[in-house]
C-alpha cells in the first residue's frame, strides 16, 4: 500500500524542521512526505531542499502563492498530487511518535478513517526540543518529557509504554472520534469521492467538515487517539477571527443538516485539480 503523509505549513520553518526529522525515525519507512505549503516564503523551500539531502526522505513540496489563509486549497492540491492510495494528515507543528506511521497502517480498514491523538506541549518545552532530542526519540519519551517539565496530566496516558492497554483507553475516552487535521488517516479515493476539503473554510473546523461529509457518505471513524500519537508544539494563532468561526460553523451546520456528501467548493472547483483527480479515479488509472 502506497502511503502519503501530508503536512500543512505556513512560514514556520523552526517547527517544520523538527517535524520532518521526526519522520526519519519511523519504524515503517516506505512513505512519501508531502509538505502542503500555504504560501510560505523562500525559507521553507530552502529548508525542504536541504532536508531532502540530509535525511534521504522522499519529500514533495506543494506550494501556492500567499493570498491569505487558503489551507483547504493547498491541502486539496497536495491530496491530488500525492502518489499514495492511503493518506495520513498531520501538521507542521506535530512531531510523530516513532510508531506513528506503522500504527496508522496497522489499524487501517476499508470504509474507515482513523482519528489519532496528540500530546500538547508548552511553549518552553517546544523550544527546548532539539534535533538531537528528536533523533534520539526523546521528545516522545515520557521520562524525558517529565524530566524537562512536562506536567502530570491525562495526556501522559497516551505516552505510556504499555501499548496493550491503549485499546482500552480508546474505548473509555469521552472524546468523540472525528477527523482531526493534526492526526488522521484515510483512503485517498474516499477523499476524492466527497471532493476534498471545502475551500470556503478557513481556520476553525475545516477538518471536521470534511469528516462530516465522509460520515454522511457511509465512512466510519475509528478512535485511535491512544495508539497513533504525536506531540504538538505550541504556537500562537493570529489568524483566528470570530466572524470566520461563525461562517465555518454555518457551513458545518448545513453539512450536518442536509446530509451532504459533496461540496461544490472543493477539488472539482479547480480546473487543474479536477482533471488530475478524474485521471486518478478513471478505470485506466
Amino acid at each position: 500500500m502506497g502511503v502519503s503523509i501530508i503536512i500543512s505549513t505556513y512560514n514556520s520553518t523552526k517547527w517544520l524542521e523538527k517535524v520532518i526529522w521526526g519522520y526519519l525515525g519511523q519504524s515503517y519507512t516506505q512513505f512519501e512526505l508531502v509538505v502542503a505549503d500555504d504560501g510560505s516564503d523562500q525559507e521553507t523551500a530552502d529548508l525542504v531542499s536541504r532536508l531532502r539531502k540530509q535525511t534521504g526522505l522522499t519529500i514533495r513540496h506543494v506550494w501556492h502563492e500567499d493570498r491569505g489563509f487558503r489551507k483547504c486549497e493547498i491541502l486539496n492540491k497536495a491530496i491530488v498530487e500525492s502518489t499514495g492510495d492511503y493518506i495520513i494528515l498531520s501538521d507542521g507543528d506535530c512531531i510523530p511518535h516513532p510508531d506513528f506511521v506503522h500504527t496508522h497502517l496497522r489499524l487501517a480498514e476499508p470504509n474507515y478513517l482513523l482519528s489519532g491523538g496528540c500530546v500538547r506541549l508548552s511553549s518552553v518545552l517546544s523550544e527546548r526540543i532539539s534535533i538531537e532530542n528528536i533523533r534520539k526519540q526523546q521528545c516522545t519519551d515520557l521520562r524525558w518529557l517529565r524530566a524537562n517539565g512536562f506536567p502530570l496530566s491525562k495526556d501522559i496516558l497516551k505516552l505510556l509504554p504499555a501499548k496493550q492497554i491503549a485499546w482500552l483507553m480508546n474505548w473509555l475516552t469521552p472524546t468523540r472520534a472525528t477527523l482531526n487535521g493534526h492526526n488522521a488517516s484515510l483512503w485517498k479515493a474516499d477523499v476524492l469521492k466527497v471532493n476534498g476539503f471545502d475551500q470556503r473554510m478557513e481556520y476553525g473546523g475545516l477538518d471536521r467538515e470534511l469528516g462530516e461529509r465522509l460520515f454522511n457518505s457511509g465512512i466510519r471513524c475509528k478512535q485511535v487517539r491512544h495508539q497513533a500519537v504525536c506531540v504538538h508544539l505550541d504556537h500562537g494563532r493570529p489568524y483566528v477571527r470570530q466572524e470566520v468561526l461563525q461562517r465555518n460553523r454555518a457551513i458545518r451546520d448545513y453539512t450536518l443538516r442536509s446530509g451532504s456528501t459533496w461540496t461544490p467548493h472543493g477539488i472539482d472547483s479547480n480546473d487543474e485539480l479536477r482533471a488530475s483527480s478524474s485521471n486518478i479515479l478513471s478505470p485506466a488509472a
